[in-house]
């Protein structure tokens, strides 16, 4: 179909920094057509809800907002789910929410104006096929970040964990050309743009058959203009030496990394199928801060997963205070349709009440954590790459190569430098700051 429409376009996006990523393909893709970004769905004729199925809580989150956008219609209106929920739910969203018009996968979004164009001359349609060759590559992502930067540089998962639904939502894993990261990751440096993160879903598996991670890392940290480089999510099982020599040697790769734990507990990890046990997740660790000093880390924790005992939950507390992380994304289990979680024994569930009051628990051992930590920082200096106004709308939020989020005074004109800061104070989980030398912004070599 030969599409030569235009009009305006918003879109929500929910879940991971690869939804954020592929909302600005599809910006990009849609702007190729005619269409224009606009700030609210009041002001759009096509409304995308870009969508995330990691957990039920997210699912029926959006399945409410879907109920809200219905007032922001206008009688030619287009309104379409996209992203990992409308892979999982395929057909059966376009027969449990009538007014949506378009359910489109990962995979999809290269015929997403021709989609919205059938849409609005009145053609329903799901397209939730996936393609394992695509990757987008002649797309131009509209980037709406003018600090920081995301390259999507893998798709998919090959590893199989039981409570997770990103295989069967974005298929198996596939790595992009080396070659075709390094041109976009210039394209970017030559914008202006210093920092860039790496995406894929265990990203540093990544080979594209004839270069590894490593190679990957090296090579965008060369690019001329790249001042941090970052990447998420890692898998603990990935971490080559070779990797962690090139982490260690590339001066623009930043010390920080977020190291998906899960569970403290062997018993638990082995249910899950995460492939490594308590021991090898801290020996992981142990290589990491022993290669990079000073490297902060980040991880994900999933409590009441079917089978997790007390002991177990102890032993998931008693590596968290072990390893003294910088922060934690912490959960209740959430049961996903199709994962084989859902096919363990009922016996082996744990109450909700008990997973409740694990998470509590659990929340408040890392925070302790981070509060003792932060508080031995107070006095330090750090360089922050300010990124923009934050939500006091008073000060400004920065972050460390560190991760670390900083609070400094300032005005507008002062987003997107880099600057010496002493932290000042801490609320236990942010800083509060004083830029102590102004540095702005280096040129970029083009």
């Amino acid at each position: 179909m030969t599409t030569h429409a235009s009009g305006t376009v918003y879109i929500e996006t929910y879940g991971c920094q690869m939804n954020v990523s592929d909302s600005e393909l599809m910006y990009g893709r849609l702007a190729e057509f005619g269409y224009v970004a606009v700030g609210s769905p009041d002001e759009a004729d096509v409304i995308l809800v870009n969508t995330c199925a990691i957990r039920d809580h997210a699912e029926q989150r959006v399945i409410g907002r879907l109920g809200e956008l219905k007032r922001h219609m206008k009688p030619n209106s287009v309104l379409g789910v996209t992203g990992c929920m409308a892979q999982r739910l395929g057909p059966r969203l376009l027969k449990s929410a009538k007014h949506v018009q378009l359910v489109i996968g990962p995979d999809g979004y290269r015929a997403l104006p021709s989609l919205v164009e059938g849409a609005r001359n009145g053609v329903r349609a799901s397209s939730v096929e996936f393609d394992l060759e695509e990757h987008y590559e002649d797309f131009r992502a509209q980037r709406f970040d003018g600090v920081k930067a995301w390259i999507p540089v893998q798709r998919g998962c090959d590893y199989k964990c039981t409570y997770c639904i990103v295989p069967m939502t974005r298929g198996p894993e596939r790595s992009r050309r080396l070659l075709d990261v390094v041109r976009e990751a210039r394209g970017i440096a030559e914008s202006g743009i210093t920092e860039i993160t790496l995406l894929g879903q265990t990203v540093n598996s990544y080979n594209d058959g004839q270069h590894d991670f490593a190679a990957l890392l090296r090579a965008v940290g060369a690019v001329s203009g790249v001042r941090r480089l970052r990447f998420t999510s890692p898998h603990p099982n990935d971490f080559s030496e070779r990797v962690i020599d090139a982490m260690a040697e590339t001066p623009a790769v930043c010390e920080h990394v977020h190291l998906p734990m899960q569970s403290g507990s062997s018993n638990v990890l082995k249910r899950m199928l995460r492939r490594y046990t308590r021991e090898s997740y801290l020996d992981c660790v142990a290589r990491l801060r022993s290669a990079i000093p000073g490297m902060g880390l980040t991880t994900d924790i999933i409590v009441g997963f079917p089978g997790e005992t007390d002991q177990d939950f102890e032993d998931t507390l008693s590596a968290v205070r072990e390893i003294g992380f910088d922060d934690a994304f912490t959960f209740k289990f959430s049961a996903r349709e199709g994962t084989a979680a859902t096919r363990m024994p009922e016996s082996l569930t744990v109450p909700d009440a008990t997973a409740s009051k694990r998470l509590a628990r659990l929340i408040e051992t890392v925070r302790d954590g981070m509060r003792a930590q932060n508080l031995g920082l107070l006095g330090a200096r750090r360089e922050i790459l300010i990124e923009k106004v934050s939500r006091r709308g008073t000060l400004l939020q920065g972050r460390t190569r560190d991760f670390r989020t900083v609070l400094v005074p300032g005005d507008d004109s002062m987003i997107g430098q880099y600057q010496t800061v002493e932290l000042t104070g801490t609320t236990g989980s942010t800083f509060t700051g004083g830029v102590v030398s102004e540095r702005l912004q280096l040129p970029v070599a083009v």
